[in-house]
């Protein structure tokens, strides 16, 4: 019997970062679905409603929606919903805000794929 998949939704205003995110995922964990790619927390939402993914990488600094409102919103329509925030912002604050609003881990770029991979698992251990 085949272990169910994991739905993913990568968020993120960098379509550089949007591709690099599925693509290193893409390659190397076949178990997690790529249910959508957002480029601000609006489509995030909408995209949520819609899919309703197990896990979630999301930058901070984006338009329309900024993270800390999209992790707020993502909560409320999925509470059990594991958030990766993956930020360029070397302002713990901001971290800390995420995480206090429902995050469960925080990945600063730039990144390896190697960290991106091991900040998943951890996630979802």
């Amino acid at each position: 019997m085949n272990a169910p998949q994991l739905r993913l939704l990568i968020v993120d205003d960098s379509n550089i970062i949007r591709s690099r995110i599925a693509r290193i995922v893409g390659n190397a964990w076949p178990g997690m679905q790529i249910i959508g790619l957002a480029r601000n927390g609006v489509q995030a939402v909408t995209l949520c409603h819609q899919h309703y993914p197990d896990v979630v990488t999301l930058d901070l600094t984006m338009p329309e929606m900024d993270g800390i409102q999209c992790v707020k919103e993502l909560i409320g329509i999925r509470p059990d919903i594991r958030i990766l925030v993956v930020s360029a912002l070397s302002d713990k604050a901001t971290a800390l805000q995420a995480i206090k609003n429902g995050a469960n881990g925080f990945l600063y770029k730039p990144f390896t794929d190697e960290q991106l991979l091991d900040a998943l698992r951890e996630l979802m251990a």
